[in-house]
């Protein structure tokens, strides 16, 4: 039981110090783009993507008249932001679910429209931080991957039990890697040896099958591996590509969307997703605009903006984010 507690207790020392230690990406930013939409008013913002609620707090602490709900798949992750927003405790809602299932979550608590939603993609700090949960190829640690460590197959079950060619797609379709066929090919022939459980061994695989002018040019080997296992294993893409129209839909006219992607699968839903609803759907040969097919957002970004070097200095995971911005408006506007 003692040994059982210091255990305990270590792991919330570690949650402590990540969530204080926890830097928001472009959190200036974020702020600026949505202050219109909700200053002022009672406004709901939903925090899709709520990791350890670093945008959240400072949403929350801005706008006294804001209420946030906040989604998060990590039951963890969860628990960590339920204790830093606790000053805000009557003004949140925090639930369990993955982002394309807002329209259900905002049935539940009786929300018909948002003034404000928030996208921020990939891994959290959480996550990445935390060894065990095998995000991160620096140190090694059980094949995981989950953001919801209780739900669905694991890294080591999709090495162990894809085939090559299965494996192949994965891995140059979500890791875009050029090297995809070789890696698939070795895991197979390495896993009929001993199924893969954890991580060094699959990071050393890597640096025996990419070779060595890859390795010096094109960052470390398994970095896009670890990538493409991560999208596969929790279904992220297919996931935002549900999730960005859903969203979308739940914006009040004058209501805003900030999505932080970091890498470019991620960007390039995203700017399709805000890209088709800021255009006119009226036929090029017409005249005048058909009632019903003006455009539906305004864009608040020019192309994706990237963080700046000061914050990628104090900040590096702000180093690959690509922040795009949109506006609910009226058709015609």
């Amino acid at each position: 039981m003692a040994d059982q507690n210091r255990e305990r207790d270590s792991d919330h020392a570690c949650d402590e110090s990540a969530r204080n230690e926890h830097v928001p990406v472009s959190l200036r930013r974020t702020l600026e783009l949505l202050e219109p939409a909700v200053s002022e008013r009672p406004a709901v913002v939903v925090d899709a993507t709520l990791g350890l609620g670093g945008h959240a707090e400072a949403l929350l602490s801005a706008h006294p008249r804001l209420t946030l709900v906040g989604l998060d798949r990590d039951p963890h992750a969860l628990r960590l932001a339920e204790r830093r927003l606790a000053p805000y405790a009557d003004r949140i809602h925090l639930v369990r679910a993955v982002y394309d299932e807002l329209p259900e979550v905002l049935e539940r608590l009786g929300l018909s429209e948002v003034r404000g939603v928030l996208f921020d993609l990939g891994v959290s700090s959480l996550q990445l931080d935390r060894g065990e949960r095998g995000f991160s190829y620096s140190q090694d640690a059980p094949l995981d991957m989950r953001m919801d460590t209780e739900a669905g197959p694991t890294a080591a079950d999709v090495l162990n039990t894809y085939s090559a060619k299965e494996l192949a797609r994965v891995l140059g379709r979500y890791g875009e890697e050029k090297f995809a066929s070789k890696i698939a090919n070795a895991v197979v022939r390495e896993r009929e040896r001993d199924p893969f459980a954890d991580s060094g061994r699959l990071v050393q695989l890597l640096y025996d099958t990419v070779p060595a002018a890859s390795r010096r040019t094109g960052g470390h080997p398994a970095k896009r591996t670890f990538q493409a296992l991560r999208i596969e294993v929790n279904g992220e893409l297919e996931a935002l590509k549900r999730a960005l129209p859903v969203a979308l839909d739940s914006l009040a006219r004058g209501g805003r969307i900030v999505v932080m992607s970091y890498h470019s699968l991620e960007d390039r839903i995203t700017k399709r997703a805000l890209a088709e609803r800021a255009t006119s759907s009226t036929p090029v040969d017409l005249p005048v605009e058909l009632p019903g097919h003006g455009p539906q957002l305004r864009l608040l970004t020019r192309g994706a903006e990237l963080a700046g070097e000061e914050e990628t200095a104090t900040n590096p995971r702000a180093a690959s984010v690509r922040l795009r911005a949109a506006e609910r408006i009226k058709e015609g506007d």
